[in-house]
């Protein structure tokens, strides 16, 4: 149960059909732990009104008329660096998951999942994690974010991101990562969302995976079965 005085979280809708912005804000609104802070009908509008209300998380409708979703998605986080991004489509296939991931997306929600589903994506995407279908993590994960040559991951990350990397890796929680390294917990999202843009590693299982890879962490990989 949410706490009367924990914040809510601030959202930002870009849709270009009415009924859907209002039947997404009043869905969010009745759960409590959400406030509508803007509504935006194209990528100009969205552009335009971002900055204002300094909202936690763009619920991205990926079809507008105007410009590409992953193009917008681009723009929307140069203009706010902080601002999460949850993809909001029609459209189901491996093609558009992969593309908006790739384009800094956090999360990627279908228009005819459920309103419990919705929430749960905003909610995990606000508390740092990423919120993508589970069967097409491979797809997300290849080509393009196979682990890097061995003694890369040192041009690729800062001495703070390895640090985040390792601790990710041994199984600790953003807040847990944030106390070890005496840093905020925003902070130590940031970190985590740095490293798997760099190497475009959106799961938890693919940055241990390159992290035991790279030696990063203390943790071994596991030991072939016997036959």
């Amino acid at each position: 149960m949410k706490k009367k005085n924990q914040p809510k979280i601030k959202v930002f809708l870009v849709d270009d059909h009415p009924a859907v912005r209002e039947g997404v804000r009043s869905s969010l609104t009745a759960r409590g732990s959400f406030l509508v802070v803007g509504e935006a009908a194209d990528a100009a509008e969205a552009l335009r009104k971002i900055k204002k209300p300094l909202p936690d998380v763009v619920l991205l409708d990926i079809n507008l008329p105007s410009l590409d979703g992953g193009e917008l998605a681009k723009r929307l986080r140069q203009a706010v660096p902080s601002v999460k991004i949850v993809a909001f489509s029609i459209h189901s296939g491996e093609e558009y998951v992969v593309r908006m991931a790739r384009c800094g997306a956090h999360g990627y929600v279908t228009k005819d999942a459920s309103a419990a589903k919705l929430a749960e994506a905003l909610l995990r995407v606000h508390q740092g994690g990423l919120y993508f279908p589970p069967e097409m993590s491979d797809a997300i994960l290849a080509p393009g974010s196979k682990p890097s040559p061995e003694g890369e991951s040192g041009v690729l990350l800062t001495a703070r991101e390895r640090e985040v990397l390792a601790l990710l890796a041994e199984g600790l929680a953003n807040k847990e990562v944030a106390r070890k390294l005496g840093i905020s917990v925003r902070t130590a999202e940031t970190h985590r969302e740095h490293v798997s843009h760099k190497l475009n590693i959106l799961t938890i299982a693919g940055l241990t995976k390159y992290a035991i890879q790279h030696g990063l962490t203390s943790l071994s990989s596991p030991a072939p079965k016997k036959p």
